[in-house]
């Protein structure tokens, strides 16, 4: 992957483009730290169909969503009293 300074990537936008769709993503950076990837639109599409679903898919989903949020119950313990008197 190649790394390119945004003031490169700036100036020759196309290029960037261009390396983008045959070499596949590129790395942008902003005074030598790594800032943006640009990658082809197929693999961005790729990834997105990849990722978790969205907070509106899981409220809209016909399917359990409180079956993993209930931790399991323990057994509970009595802690000893001393007695009066």
């Amino acid at each position: 992957m190649r790394t390119w300074p945004v003031q490169d990537a700036k100036a020759r936008l196309s290029e960037l483009l261009e390396a983008c769709i045959v070499d596949g993503p590129q790395m942008v950076s902003r005074r030598g730290v790594e800032t943006a990837v640009v990658l082809p639109v197929e693999e961005w599409r790729r990834l997105q169909a990849a990722a978790r679903p969205s907070l509106k898919q899981l409220l809209l989903s016909d399917t359990g969503r409180t079956d993993c949020l209930t931790p399991p119950r323990q057994i509970a313990r009595r802690r000893s009293v001393p007695e009066l008197g």
